[in-house]
């Protein structure tokens, strides 16, 4: 009897080099799952998945339909990875799922001499959540890549590619062109595939792959955004036929996560399906995607944002230019060593007034295995870039609470969306 949700996910493995994805068809084949009409939407993409994710959920929510969402990382439980109408799955309902489908994990393992992962155990808790919840929609976030993937299990109605740049090389690829490969994996076909043009030889092995696969590829254009503007509250933009369109989600890439998402929901439209306009509209304005430019505190103004890579650390930047250009700023950074943290650092250093606070990260309870790059690592990069870059060392702890003390400041919080709970909990703790 499994009774203990920590305990139970801790004996699987984490990896994500294992090529083939034939247990996890196993897996879904044993498990005689019913709801064989359900609707999957598959998102990959270096950038912007998370948010593509949350935007095509909550406009087909507001239309009124049961949807099925799969994210990740979470950030402060394991719950949030899985949920029907943006609520999450409860514990009681986890713990249902992971004893009925125990004795078909054990057997595949031993069946295929080989150990189950955390990522294949989220799937399949998730597709039995679905199915006994009979949602239309699901809603799948890739965990890293595409072709390999274990949610690439599915077969998609839609599959949604965002923004495609380094990361995860290791596991992916060293160019842009192998990075493209594994991504364009979970294109199907005779299905339909949305992508943003990026370069040519990006755009090329997109549509080369959806071409072989008689799969229809909707390839967006940003030129095709206009009117567009922005204030604290949301950004407005128009986009084709749909005018003033109000989203309420800080940075300009969140345009293009929008726009991806209008398209989405335009197919859907195409095969019959119902969704009005109000519903894009609402679903929009009234998004929300924690530890995304998200602030976390106010007065000092403290601003927790997952940056951790070179496309998002741009992004981060630009936005933070927007919004908080005329700002003194304090920056609390660390990365994961597998992450490029050398290149990070060069970008952020580029705001030569702020201060840098660097910190050795955290060892989450649920994840031991992560490394942090040592402060006085980082210390040494930046005394490379630039001599004159005003640095702190700290813990991570004692640096949120000097955020906290600097009136005058606005304090980014960045490098790892690991860090988000512990953020949360240093800010809580002795709030005033």
């Amino acid at each position: 009897m499994i009774d203990n949700i920590t305990e139970y996910l801790e004996q699987f493995y984490t990896g994500t080099k294992d090529k083939s994805l034939n247990r996890m068809k196993i897996i879904v084949e044993k498990t005689e799952l019913k709801n064989k009409d359900l609707k999957i939407i598959h998102v990959a993409g270096t950038n912007g998945k998370g948010s593509c994710t949350e935007m095509i959920s909550n406009i087909l929510v507001k239309q009124g339909y049961k949807v099925g969402k799969i994210m990740s990382p979470h950030l402060i439980r394991f719950n949030e990875r899985i949920s029907v109408n943006n609520i999450n799955i409860k514990d009681e309902e986890l713990l249902s799922i992971f004893n009925l489908n125990d004795k078909i994990i054990k057997d595949v393992e031993k069946e295929t001499n080989t150990k189950v992962s955390f990522q294949e155990i989220i799937l399949i808790t998730a597709l039995t959540y679905f199915d006994m919840k009979k949602c239309e929609f699901a809603i799948v976030e890739v965990g890293c890549g595409g072709k390999y993937d274990s949610t690439n299990i599915v077969n998609p109605i839609i599959s949604v590619i965002n923004t495609i740049n380094y990361d995860h090389t290791d596991i992916l690829g060293n160019s842009l062109e192998e990075i493209t490969e594994n991504k364009a994996g979970i294109i199907k076909e005779f299905s339909n595939t949305i992508f943003v043009k990026q370069e040519d030889t990006i755009n090329n092995i997109i549509i080369n792959t959806c071409d072989k696969k008689n799969n229809k590829l909707k390839l967006l254009d940003l030129n095709d955004v206009y009117d567009y503007s922005y204030d604290e509250n949301y950004q407005t933009f128009s986009y084709k036929e749909y005018k003033d369109i109000k989203i309420n989600l800080k940075g300009k890439q969140q345009i293009k996560n929008a726009i991806i998402s209008i398209e989405c929901i335009n197919i859907l439209r195409d095969k019959k399906i119902e969704i009005n306009e109000e519903a894009i509209r609402d679903g929009l304005k009234s998004i929300v995607h924690k530890g995304r430019m998200e602030v976390i505190h106010n007065n000092p103004l403290i601003i927790f944002d997952g940056a951790h890579n070179e496309n998002a650390m741009r992004n981060f930047i630009d936005t933070s230019k927007m919004y908080y250009k005329d700002r003194n700023k304090i920056y609390i950074f660390s990365a994961l060593k597998r992450k490029d943290y050398s290149k990070l650092l060069k970008i952020i250093t580029e705001d030569k007034k702020a201060i840098f606070i660097f910190h050795n990260g955290i060892k989450q309870s649920f994840n031991k295995k992560l490394e942090y790059v040592d402060s006085n690592e980082l210390v040494k990069i930046a005394d490379l870039i630039d001599k004159n870059i005003k640095v702190k060392k700290m813990d991570f702890e004692e640096a949120v609470s000097f955020a906290k003390e600097q009136k005058d400041s606005v304090t980014f919080i960045i490098g790892s969306l690991y860090l988000y709970k512990d953020a949360i909990e240093y800010i809580n703790k002795n709030r005033k």
